[in-house]
C-alpha cells in the first residue's frame, strides 16, 4: 500500500521525479477498476480459506480466524477506497517508482507460497498475533488516510493527523509488523530472503512518495522536520500540539468556563488532548 502525503523541496531531485497531471479519466478509472479487480480476487480467496480454520477448537485457530477476517477486511478496503479515492495531482515519472510499487505491494504474497514451518504453540501463537495486530492496524491507518489512498506515487492530500502525527508512514509500519508474523510462519533462509526484498523495496516507495510529496505540497517540511520516518520516537505528538499563538493561557472545561492569562512574552501554545477526558481541552503557553 501507499502512504501518500506531499511536501515541498527546492532541490531538483523532487523536482525530477514529480510531473503534473493533465488527468486522464479513462486511465484513471482504469487503474482504480486493476485494483478492485485484483484485490476483490484476493478477497475471494480469503473468504474461501475461512471454512477450513473450523472448527475453533484452540486459541490458535481463534487467533488464525481473527487474523483472517482482518485481512479480508483490509483488503476489502483497499478495493473500496480505490473507487472512492481522489484524482492524483501528481504523479512521479520514470519506471522505477512503479516497479517498486507494484514489488512491494505483492512480493509479501509470495510467502504465502512456502511450507509451513514447524513453530511449535507458542511462536505459532506470537506469529498470529502479530499478523493480526499488523493487519488490523492496518485496517485503521487505511481508513483514516482514505481518499489519499494510492499504490503508486502519487499526491492526492495531504494527512498528518491520526496516526501519521506518530510517523510519516505508519501504514508501511503496520504492514512490517504482519510480515514479521508471516516470515515466522514459514520460516526459512527464502521466506527470510524474500522479506528482507520486501523490506528493501518498502523502503525505496517511502523514498520515492516522499520526493512526490516535497514536489507538492509546501507544508509538508515543517510537517517532516518534526515528525519520525518511520519508528515511533516521540509519542507524545499524539496527545499533544505545539502551534504558534498570541501567548495566551487558557483553560476550557466541560460547563464552558473559561479562564485566561496573558502572557505577552510566550511565544508558543500546546494543546493537549486528554485521552481519558476528550470533553477537556487545555491550552498552555510556553
Amino acid at each position: 500500500m501507499t502512504d501518500i502525503k506531499l511536501d515541498e523541496t527546492d532541490g531538483s531531485h523532487g523536482e525530477s521525479m514529480a510531473v503534473e497531471l493533465t488527468v486522464n479519466r479513462w486511465l484513471d478509472w482504469t487503474a482504480r477498476a486493476a485494483v478492485v479487480v485484483v484485490f476483490t480476487a484476493l478477497v475471494v480467496i480469503g473468504v474461501a480459506v475461512i471454512p477450513s480454520l473450523l472448527p475453533l477448537d484452540s486459541i490458535h485457530k481463534l487467533l488464525m480466524l481473527a487474523a483472517r477476517i482482518a485481512n479480508v477486511l483490509f483488503l476489502s478496503l483497499v478495493a473500496a477506497t480505490a473507487i472512492t479515492r481522489l484524482v492524483p495531482i501528481q504523479k512521479s515519472k520514470g519506471i522505477e517508482p512503479r516497479i517498486s510499487a507494484l514489488l512491494g505491494t505483492f512480493l509479501c504474497a509470495t510467502l504465502a507460497l512456502l511450507p509451513k514451518a514447524e513453530l511449535g504453540p507458542v511462536w505459532s501463537v506470537v506469529s498470529t498475533t502479530l499478523i493480526l495486530v499488523g493487519t488490523s492496524l492496518s485496517f485503521v491507518v487505511l481508513r483514516w488516510l482514505g481518499k489519499s489512498f494510492s499504490i503508486f506515487a502519487e499526491a492526492r492530500r495531504l494527512v498528518t493527523e491520526g496516526p501519521y502525527r506518530i510517523v510519516r508512514h505508519p501504514l508501511y509500519l503496520c504492514e512490517g509488523v504482519a510480515l514479521v508474523g508471516i516470515t515466522l510462519q514459514v520460516l526459512s533462509p527464502l521466506a527470510v530472503l524474500i522479506a528482507i526484498a520486501a523490506v528493501t523495496v518498502q523502503c525505496r516507495r517511502m523514498i520515492n512518495e516522499e520526493a512526490i510529496l516535497k514536489a507538492t505540497f509546501p507544508e509538508y517540511r515543517a510537517y517532516a522536520a518534526n515528525t519520525s520516518f518511520l519508528i515511533p520516537t516521540r509519542l507524545s505528538r499524539f496527545f499533544y500540539r505545539i502551534e504558534p499563538a498570541v501567548g495566551k493561557y487558557s483553560c476550557y472545561f466541560n460547563s464552558k468556563r473559561k479562564c485566561s492569562h496573558d502572557y505577552p512574552h510566550h511565544k508558543m501554545r500546546v494543546t493537549r488532548a486528554v485521552a481519558l477526558t476528550p470533553k477537556i481541552s487545555v491550552n498552555l503557553a510556553v
